[in-house]
């Protein structure tokens, strides 16, 4: 008897939250109750399988959520964004990262093209912590995006101006924003329509390679091996492309090719197994399959 009263409780208790999580989504439709509703649903991201479909199909939700981005865009140029707007759009764009990650929404997400109210976000340079945040976050839109490694993500970001807007992050941004910024290149790259996109022209891969060059020189004065991580694993994989790896021999930084992170890397096998890769395609001349198994040379 017991066991079956928990399992009443347990199951009032989850009807009750999800009659509240309904109550929060009704309230982002009335500016008077939006900020705590996009505070309490933005807590509840994560333990809410079906949130996003609920987001997206509920009358007036994805509106609100834009009518947030939008509203904070004065603020943007001149940069006079405080903390609590920072916090109260940050929310909204957390559950904007709940549709971007969910199967059933991603495809009319993209449709919408909606990850392009996001872009003016990655636009700003003020090193302040509400503007560090925001760009953190509109990261992880991003990021949610291309960690779902589907085709159609690659090809809308292809069609936008997401790289450069990562390589400038990864050049002066804060640690965690160069990380994933440098995560979302990586699964561009990864992708073989995005590794194509990047080496179609001498432009577009010197830029690339450009910035990961500095940041390995960055990353030799202050080590961070979560990022030298991503950065090794762009490196190699831009070596899978025949013309990046014969330019790639020539532009290349020596502290890949010395023992300049050797203690950075002491303990992490996969990087370390990334790097001897990297500099024995470069140094045979080898090709590699996108699966990245070793082939034969011609």
């Amino acid at each position: 008897m017991l066991a079956t009263g928990a399992t009443v409780t347990t199951a009032g208790l989850a009807q009750v939250d999800r009659e509240k999580i309904y109550q929060w989504i009704n309230e982002l439709s009335s500016p008077e109750t939006r900020e705590n509703a996009l505070l309490e649903l933005s807590k509840k991201r994560e333990s809410v399988t079906d949130l996003a479909p609920m987001l997206w199909h509920s009358c007036g939700t994805i509106a609100a959520l834009l009518q947030e981005i939008v509203n904070i865009y004065p603020s943007i140029n001149p940069p006079t964004l405080t903390a609590h707007q920072s916090n109260r759009v940050c929310n909204a764009l957390a559950l904007l990262q709940c549709v971007a990650s969910h199967v059933e929404t991603r495809s009319a997400f993209l449709a919408a093209h909606i990850p392009l109210f996001l872009y003016p976000f990655l636009h700003t340079v003020s090193k302040t912590r509400p503007f560090e945040y925001l760009r953190l976050t509109s990261l992880g839109v991003i990021g949610a995006l291309v960690k779902t490694d589907e085709q159609e993500v690659i090809n809308f970001l292809l069609t936008t101006e997401i790289i450069p807007l990562c390589l400038r992050i990864m050049e002066s941004g804060s640690e965690l924003s160069k990380t994933v910024a440098t995560f979302i290149l990586q699964k561009i790259l990864l992708d073989d329509t995005g590794l194509a996109y990047i080496c179609q022209t001498y432009e577009r891969f010197s830029h690339v390679a450009m910035i990961l060059g500095k940041m390995v020189l960055q990353l030799s004065k202050e080590p961070s091996a979560r990022l030298l991580k991503h950065v090794v694993r762009c490196y190699l994989r831009l070596s899978d492309n025949s013309r990046a790896r014969e330019a790639l021999r020539q532009c290349l930084p020596d502290q890949l090719k010395d023992t300049t992170f050797a203690q950075v890397l002491k303990d992490d096998s996969t990087t370390k197994r990334w790097l001897s890769q990297l500099v024995k395609n470069l140094q045979e001349g080898q090709v590699t399959d996108p699966r990245g198994i070793p082939l034969p040379p011609q």
